[in-house]
């Protein structure tokens, strides 16, 4: 690890509490490496809890029993429900809060930033009714010339938790603060490109969601592999259609944080929104099975925050507007599907000849 930034990540959900333990255990690596001696400090990384009595169980048990249970927490680590504390002298801060609460914690967190500092969100949504992306998100609600950057791609916490092999892209509109994210981040499991296109990243990161919730009906009513192929492929179309609206580059879709998160997203059994979407299969109630939870599953949201913004963009999402129907309209699962099915058939890239 080149660049030993002074890192805060805040919120300690599973992506969190993954990422803070990552920068932690390399920054032990990087100094047994270089020959440290045991009683040498070693550079903490903090983690903020906005629960008192959570971040105090954290702190001393040293571990994130409610969501990475069994992975300890690296002694470097240190938690606090003091967001002024965990954020003092840091010059990146990680940004791991449900997506739809990140404006009120950034209001909150603003006055504490030191100048300067590097926020990145690895949230992924879109905020509702406002349409923003979380960079925008982030921007309105901090300090005045803050750079913001987003992290995306096939992040599912528990396997890099357990150190298996991954990467993901950071962007931002400046290449340097991407690079300085890149070099505090990487790791020897952990691997990170950088990309400019922040519109292209933040919104596969985001879509993605919406389809994992329609694979995981798919998957619920055992239409097969066919089936699935076909929809995450005319779901990906759909995201690159929005996305190329919205001015992103669309081969950005093809890469880490449009097909990667895609594929990690829908096929995976630790994605949550597969899962909301193979009980929603089941014909269960949304409310049932959210009432059930105590993680997020951020295609929910997304799903009407997309709708809109496809409105306002003049774009047609097929796929979204369905998966919208059987979470909102309790529209059946089959009829949803077949709704998909007898759709008049265009050509399959249409929408695309400027590209």
């Amino acid at each position: 690890m080149a660049n030993m930034a002074n890192i805060a990540v805040i919120g300690s959900g599973a992506w969190g509490t993954t990422l803070a333990r990552l920068v932690a255990l390399e920054r032990i690596h990087h100094a047994r490496s270089r020959g440290a001696s045991a009683s040498e400090p070693i550079a903490d990384v903090t983690l903020w809890e906005h629960i008192p009595e959570r971040a105090a169980e954290m702190q001393w048990g040293r571990e994130n029993r409610a969501y990475l249970p069994g992975f300890p927490l690296p002694a470097n680590l240190r938690v606090t429900a003091d967001l002024a504390d965990a954020v003092r002298d840091r010059d990146i801060v990680l940004l791991v809060t449900p997506s739809q609460s990140l404006r009120a914690n950034m209001r909150a967190l603003a006055p504490h930033l030191m100048p300067g500092a590097l926020l990145v969100c690895a949230s992924k949504g879109i905020e509702l009714d406002t349409n923003l992306r979380m960079t925008e998100v982030i921007e309105q609600e901090a300090p005045a010339g803050t750079v913001a950057a987003t992290l995306s791609g096939p992040n599912l916490a528990l396997e890099i938790a357990q150190g298996l092999p991954a990467a993901s892209v950071v962007a931002s509109r400046d290449a340097a603060a991407a690079e300085r994210v890149r070099a505090a981040l990487s790791t020897g499991t952990f691997r990170l490109y950088t990309s400019d296109d922040v519109v292209g990243v933040e919104l596969g990161g985001a879509l993605k969601n919406i389809v994992a919730i329609g694979i995981g009906i798919n998957d619920g009513l055992q239409y097969g592999d066919n089936a699935k192929a076909s929809l995450m492929t005319r779901a990906l179309t759909e995201i690159a259609r929005l996305a190329l609206a919205a001015g992103a580059n669309p081969l950005t879709l093809a890469g880490l944080a449009g097909l990667g998160d895609l594929i990690a997203t829908c096929t995976s059994p630790l994605s949550r929104n597969r899962t909301l979407g193979l009980e929603l299969a089941k014909g269960r109630k949304l409310e049932e099975v959210l009432a059930e939870r105590h993680t997020v599953a951020e295609g929910v949201t997304t799903t009407r925050a997309a709708l809109q913004m496809a409105e306002k963009l003049g774009v047609e999402l097929p796929v979204t507007a369905e998966v919208a129907r059987v979470l909102f309209e309790g529209k059946p699962v089959r009829e949803a599907v077949k709704s998909l099915m007898i759709r008049d058939p265009k050509r399959e890239l249409e929408g695309f000849d400027e590209v």
